[in-house]
């Protein structure tokens, strides 16, 4: 891996960092190629964020300012030869480049993987899709929601009643961004001892169906998975479900293990139900679920919450998340920071989630607006400014 210079103010608090030196150029827009760029800076890294000169990343603003801190942001027209000509600069002194587009695009434009590697053999190249470079669905549309349905994780999420969508999503986060992640990691610790980059073909959908291990291992076992809220993680069982308190709000009830199911029951004066941790019928199941569901319906979540404050059971009231903004523990893990958006609106964002010694994490660059710094990383890379001032004028960049 190459070693580059930061113009960073805040550089030296970052100079243990784990990615310290690995220059990114982030191509990709919305959510789950800029939360990849986004973790890859929070450990050091130095991300350009590389914007068309048109619509740029269209992400909803709040979004944005929260997926794109620790990068800086340059305009770059790829329809023109000359944009293509300094992309392709760009990556000479590049370590990473992360695209987000269909199939085909950056071939079209002129900065696939042979064009990029023949200037630059050593870098990592990365194409997140929705289903992948290769296969007969290959350049077909889809978001979070499609790529759950095709893999068969959608039937499993929700109820005997319906399934649910989520407001996290699951396949862009974890089949594409964290995915993404891994290749690049593993490609880039190659590249320092071989000098050789990788192409990594990261499929959202590959990359949730590769993590749904436990419906897997229903088919393994019985040959097909069981209906939404019929295993033993999605309803099946007393000890592992929600329940709704009489302010409508819900407690969930994690005890799958007995010794965490006895203390429960011990809790909530209930000794009787200790040995109906595993129910062996339907029937035993329904009286302990409806016993628990008018026990827990009784009371307020305020109520549960304080009897169940430093419980060792694996019962926890659900919160909301600016509830779990204010928790202590996340306070005191630093996963939860002030911002400021470019108008100068406070808003709260979220720390880094990888903590490891020799490393504090720190926000060098706050989100950046569409081209802020398209000046400075021309500089950067060796541009004089007249010819800066020609590529501004001619429309290369912004």
């Amino acid at each position: 891996m190459s070693l580059h210079a930061s113009n960073s103010p805040s550089a030296d608090r970052a100079q243990q960092a784990p990615l310290q030196g690995v220059r990114v150029l982030d191509l990709t827009r919305l959510l789950p190629g800029p939360m990849c760029a986004l973790h890859l800076g929070d450990l050091g890294a130095e991300v350009i964020k590389v914007e068309d000169t048109g619509a740029g990343d269209y992400a909803a603003e709040a979004v944005r300012q929260l997926v794109n801190r620790n990068k800086r942001s340059i305009c770059i027209n790829l329809k023109q030869a000359s944009g293509v000509a300094l992309l392709l600069r760009l990556c000479e002194q590049a370590d990473v480049l992360i695209e987000g587009f269909r199939p085909g695009v950056m071939e079209r434009l002129g900065v696939g993987y042979s064009a990029i590697q023949a200037v630059n053999p050593r870098l990592v190249y990365c194409s997140i899709s929705g289903y992948g470079q290769t296969g007969p669905e290959k350049d077909a549309p889809g978001h979070d929601v499609n790529y759950c349905a095709l893999t068969g994780v959608a039937d499993q999420m929700g109820t005997a009643q319906d399934l649910a969508l989520s407001n996290v999503p699951v396949a862009d986060l974890l089949g594409g961004t964290m995915t993404a992640v891994m290749g690049i990691l593993a490609a880039l610790f190659d590249a320092s001892r071989t000098g050789q980059g990788r192409h990594v073909d990261i499929a959202i959908a590959d990359g949730v169906l590769a993590h749904a291990v436990v419906p897997l291992a229903g088919v393994n076992t019985r040959g097909a998975t069981q209906a939404p809220g019929a295993d033993k993680l999605t309803g099946a069982l007393p000890c592992y479900a929600t329940y709704r308190t009489l302010d409508a709000r819900f407690v969930v009830v994690g005890a799958l293990e007995k010794k965490f199911w006895d203390t429960f029951c011990v809790l909530i004066e209930r000794p009787d139900l200790q040995p109906m941790h595993h129910p062996l019928t339907p029937e035993q199941s329904h009286w302990v679920r409806e016993e628990l569901t008018q026990l827990i319906g009784a009371q307020t979540w305020a109520y549960w919450r304080e009897k169940l404050e430093g419980s060792d059971c694996c019962v926890t009231p659900v919160l909301k998340l600016e509830e779990s903004l204010s928790h202590p523990q996340f306070v005191a893990r630093g996963m939860v920071l002030p911002g400021q958006s470019a108008a100068g609106k406070p808003f709260v964002q979220f720390g880094s989630p990888v903590q490891m010694t020799g490393f504090d994490f720190a926000i060098r660059y706050p989100a950046p607006a569409q081209g802020q710094h398209t000046t400075e990383i021309l500089l950067q890379a060796g541009y004089p400014s007249n010819e800066v001032d020609a590529l501004m004028a001619q429309g290369t960049v912004a």
